[in-house]
């Protein structure tokens, strides 16, 4: 008998016992009052509400942990959770300059995917896909996981055998894949401008188990995990210095005074160059802004997530009706959360040409997450030269739906001190030995990736 069932089951059952089912119900889950469930709310509803806790502690920073991972967003806070549950870590602190969640985390398009072509990036991606699959089971928070489907939408015969080659190449990797002929894509989106004249839609590739995951739910459900796990979350405690002795790392300088460690992860984003120099360190990534918009909300007209193939563009619907879209970045080096109107105006564009009904819509609210562009468009992650630190950076556009697998594989490479098989291929010194992972074929242009 499911949950509800048992609710429902309890609720007839105070009918007829009255206050006896009320302390039974009371009782239930006392050795463990924050997991969430439907007994829980029905418990705490049934006492006024009076016995949620926070669902993260607020500690104060110690002299010294085993492990500090610098940075709590998604990839941060996943690390955490990761080395708790699977390594047995539980000596680690989490160091935020802001509060949890504040960065790119929170300020993205929620885009979940694995649809690769190079081995390399398909068989973590997909591992990511299967851990975005049991995340809230794993971590018993509401992520809102909605496999709605990623459609890539092709424009030329070219393009077409472009898509088919990737999506044979995802299938032989075990990932699910379907070419789309023009009327299947018609029949999927109604409002698609199939027929325009310069870049007509010729069809597509779909992957149905991608889909959108609430940002701000993956950040809250992680700390939470890892809190419940024994890992300190230090909010509003900037890192100003790395400790490096003998060459090797010592702790982290901080606002809030020095923190020692034996070892230091960082996941910063797009701010990783600037910590990384902190120890000395010179990488190969870029700062660049990625805007993202929202639109007012309408009634149900996408419920997949397209991306257009002859512009940058990507657009969903969220669960409030709002569209959620996206473009390229704004092309030049900056630290700053905001984009610039010639980027606007190019989204808004590229998504009137697929969707012209969104050119009667306004767009509420705009804003822009700082993205640590790599050279070759592909992550690194990997021990640093600087003993004891290690590196989590260079996502580009794929930060967000890497997650889990990103905080999978840190905390694999923290504990173990070698790399795990799926990011074996993300390593920083790839691009000293022409080893690199362009996806795309750009070459070393990171404004390109």
């Amino acid at each position: 008998m499911d949950c509800l069932s048992i609710a429902a089951t309890g609720a007839a059952m105070s009918c007829c016992f009255g206050r006896g089912w009320l302390a039974v119900v009371v009782g239930v889950g006392l050795d463990d009052p924050m997991k969430y469930s439907a007994l829980a709310i029905l418990r705490h509803a049934l006492t006024g509400n009076r016995s949620w806790k926070p669902v993260w502690r607020q500690p104060e920073p110690r002299a010294a942990y085993d492990t500090v991972i610098v940075g709590g967003g998604g990839h941060g806070l996943a690390t955490a959770h990761y080395l708790a549950k699977l390594h047995g870590i539980t000596d680690v602190a989490v160091v935020e300059k802001g509060y949890l969640g504040s960065g790119n985390v929170g300020r993205n398009t929620t885009i979940i995917r694995s649809n690769y072509l190079l081995p390399g990036n398909t068989h973590f991606y997909e591992h990511s896909m299967k851990l975005w699959e049991g995340l809230e089971q794993d971590i018993n928070y509401n992520a809102m996981v909605s496999q709605r489907g990623v459609l890539n939408l092709c424009h030329s015969d070219g393009q077409r055998d472009a898509y088919a080659r990737r999506g044979n190449a995802m299938r032989i990797a075990g990932v699910d894949a379907e070419l789309l002929d023009a009327a299947q894509v018609k029949a999927m989106l109604p409002l698609l401008n199939t027929d325009n004249p310069r870049f007509p839609v010729k069809g597509g590739l779909l992957q149905r188990r991608g889909g959108t995951v609430r940002h701000d739910a993956v950040a809250w459900g992680y700390a939470r995990a890892a809190d419940s796990r024994g890992v300190d979350l230090l909010q509003n405690t900037e890192v100003i210095g790395i400790r490096v002795e003998g060459g090797r790392v010592r702790g982290v300088e901080t606002t809030r005074g020095f923190i020692a460690a034996k070892r230091v992860g960082l996941a910063v984003a797009g701010n990783t160059s600037r910590v990384a120099a902190m120890a000395g360190l010179r990488l190969p990534i870029e700062s660049h802004v990625l805007q993202a918009f929202v639109s007012e909300a309408v009634k149900p007209m996408i419920d997949c997530v397209v991306t257009y193939g002859a512009g940058h563009f990507y657009v969903s619907q969220s669960d409030k009706g709002g569209l959620v879209f996206g473009g390229d970045i704004d092309g030049y080096n900056s630290y700053a959360q905001r984009g610039g109107l010639p980027v606007v105006e190019d989204v808004m564009e590229g998504g009137v040409q697929l969707f012209p009904a969104m050119s009667r819509l306004r767009y509420l609210r705009q804003w822009g997450g700082i993205m640590d562009m790599s050279m070759d468009g592909s992550p690194i992650i990997d021990r640093t030269p600087v003993e004891g630190l290690f590196l989590n950076c260079g996502w580009c556009y794929g930060g967000f739906k890497a997650t889990p697998a990103s905080g999978w594989c840190f905390a694999h490479t923290i504990a173990t001190g070698q790399p795990h098989a799926l990011n074996a291929e993300f390593r920083l010194d790839r691009f000293a030995t022409g080893a690199v992972l362009d996806e795309k074929g750009v070459g070393a242009q990171p404004n390109q990736h």
